[in-house]
């Protein structure tokens, strides 16, 4: 009898849009695999349904809350349904920007020097040096990000309108100039590395998802010791943070610093997007693996205690 594998996707995030269409791409790709495919658009009754549905497996699609910060984990693992991606600590860890930084860092891997601010704080004055990058502690997608320059007499007041949603604190961090450099991590091995040249001003929402937004070079064109580099400090960011399955690190170089000083990793993302066009399964494809191959390997991999 074939594998019965729930695609939970959806969910009531920023990111609810993306997550539905990684969850279609990825419900066909378990289904061409001869897999029994249940498509669920998370909603808060995910306990219910998933008790009434008893599926093998769990194929977790969500990107932000619930699915990427533990919660949904944690329902799975009490359920005993085994799941793809990170576990309950490590997808709570690397979704709190601020702490991941101070494990990864602990780690050895280069982190930007920032502090967390209220958002009250963020507004009324400028909380760091110019450049400065100001970002939710707990959203994926580059959503509700500032990037604050000199040309920026104040602080976006964006932060005190009152549909703000991101939470009271606010993480600001040293705006790095140079490449957006992102690598993955895929069971224990560093995949390869993508540079990321956004058309708009930075690689935000807009640039990720609509078509034309971005460029993709795959290699990544830095030198030999930086993208080995990256791909280092990518797996021992997974690691530092206990992540398991599919990860990805996302990476800036200042290039106009000596050989590796330049790089720091910016966060790890426990569910990065799978779409046909996303990261991930474009340097799975680079490696050798269709998007079925690389999906179905996500399917076998599923545990529990992850």
């Amino acid at each position: 009898m074939s594998k019965h594998v729930a695609v939970l996707m959806g969910g009531w995030s920023a990111e609810r849009d993306v997550s539905l269409r990684s969850g279609k791409a990825c419900a066909e790709a378990i289904e061409r695999g001869g897999y029994r495919v249940t498509r669920v658009d998370v909603g808060r009754d995910i306990a219910t349904v998933l008790r009434t549905l008893k599926p093998d497996a769990a194929f977790n699609v969500l990107h932000g809350r619930p699915g990427e910060d533990g919660t949904l984990q944690g329902i799975l693992e009490i359920l005993g349904i085994p799941y793809t991606h990170s576990g309950v600590l490590a997808s709570a860890l690397a979704m709190q920007k601020d702490v991941a930084k101070v494990v990864m860092a602990s780690a050895g891997v280069p982190v930007p020097e920032g502090k967390v601010v209220t958002v009250a704080e963020a507004a009324a004055q400028h909380v760091l040096p110019r450049p400065y990058v100001l970002k939710p502690i707990a959203e994926g997608s580059s959503v509700g990000v500032f990037i604050v320059t000199e040309q920026h007499a104040h602080p976006p007041q964006e932060l005190t309108r009152p549909d703000w949603s991101f939470g009271e604190r606010i993480l600001a961090e040293r705006y790095i100039p140079g490449k957006e450099l992102t690598c993955a991590v895929m069971g224990d091995k560093s995949l390869d590395v993508i540079e990321i040249v956004a058309t708009t001003q930075f690689y935000d929402y807009e640039a990720k998802y609509a078509p034309g937004g971005s460029k993709h070079l795959l290699p990544a064109p830095v030198s030999s010791f930086v993208y080995q580099e990256v791909r280092r400090l990518a797996l021992k960011a997974h690691l530092a943070l206990g992540c398991r399955g599919v990860s990805r690190a996302d990476f800036r170089y200042d290039d106009r610093s000596e050989g590796t000083e330049g790089l720091v990793c910016l966060e790890v993302n426990t569910q990065p997007g799978m779409t046909e066009t996303s990261l991930v399964p474009e340097l799975a494809a680079y490696a050798g693996l269709t998007f079925d191959e690389l999906v179905r390997w996500m399917v076998e991999d599923a545990s529990l205690n992850r």
